[in-house]
């Protein structure tokens, strides 16, 4: 799987994402507690008095950066995840027996001092040429906040699959008949599946809740061993064209009351 199709990037790249909208986004304004008045009140004049510096210098703050110019920053996560350091990182994923919280080798200010020295120097030049930086120093200032976001984000536990039961069918959409739940990978090739190291063993009770229409389509469109390797969580089975044939054909499907 290359990086930019791989979950680990996509949630990189949005960590990154937040982290430059951030710092083009005005500091909202506080209002100052307003002085009693020590003299007598002027006459007002007609003409309107200039705002004060500090408010204009306020608006130009929302007007000074296009939200569209943010797309000349595309290349900063594509260009940096492969230069991740270490190279596990653009794989990490959760471990019941590792807490990365606290092990030193995942500390945010560690990782990006480490992925700093071999950042290329298009990413330094990009920053700095946008202010986001001041210098090349500033790099793992930069990167260590997003690092720890990431890290936390890609080595979360899994949720519990018990509680993720949906108000509709997660193919068809319907809400208003039954729904099973479908184990994603089936439970008949779980011996097969640790052997072969196709998924870890965390993930094998994870399930889709389907009403029995859906359910039974899912099961005629691949054998077992296929959803197990393949078709092994719903948004993938959702992209086959097939299902979204499906799913459209069925969900126009309505009981007649008796």
């Amino acid at each position: 799987m290359t990086a930019p199709d791989s979950e680990n990037y996509q949630i990189f790249r949005d960590c990154v994402s937040s982290a430059i909208v951030a710092k083009f986004s005005p500091t909202p304004r506080t209002k100052k507690a307003r002085r009693p008045r020590t003299t007598p009140r002027q006459k007002t004049s007609s003409r309107a008095d200039p705002k004060p510096e500090s408010e204009q210098v306020q608006q130009n703050e929302f007007t000074r950066t296009d939200p569209e110019d943010l797309a000349d920053f595309i290349d900063v996560p594509t260009e940096t995840f492969p230069s991740l350091q270490p190279p596990t990182l653009q794989t990490l994923t959760y471990d019941p027996n590792t807490d990365f919280t606290s092990d030193k080798e995942y500390s945010p200010q560690h990782l990006a001092e480490r992925t700093s020295h071999t950042l290329p120097a298009s990413i330094t030049d990009t920053l700095t040429a946008y202010a986001v930086i001041e210098s090349a120093s500033d790099i793992p200032y930069f990167l260590a906040p997003i690092l720890g976001e990431y890290v936390a984000s890609v080595t979360k536990p899994p949720p519990v699959w018990a509680t993720t039961r949906t108000d509709a069918c997660e193919i068809c959409e319907r809400d208003w008949i039954p729904l099973s739940y479908h184990h994603l990978i089936p439970r008949s090739v779980h011996a097969k599946v640790v052997k072969k190291g196709w998924h870890e063993e965390w993930r094998l009770n994870s399930v889709a809740w389907l009403c029995r229409a859906c359910h039974s389509f899912v099961h005629r469109m691949a054998s077992n061993e296929e959803l197990a390797r393949e078709w092994f969580t719903v948004e993938r089975i959702c992209e086959r064209e097939d299902v979204m044939d499906w799913a459209r054909w069925v969900g126009r499907v309505r009981w007649k009351a008796r």
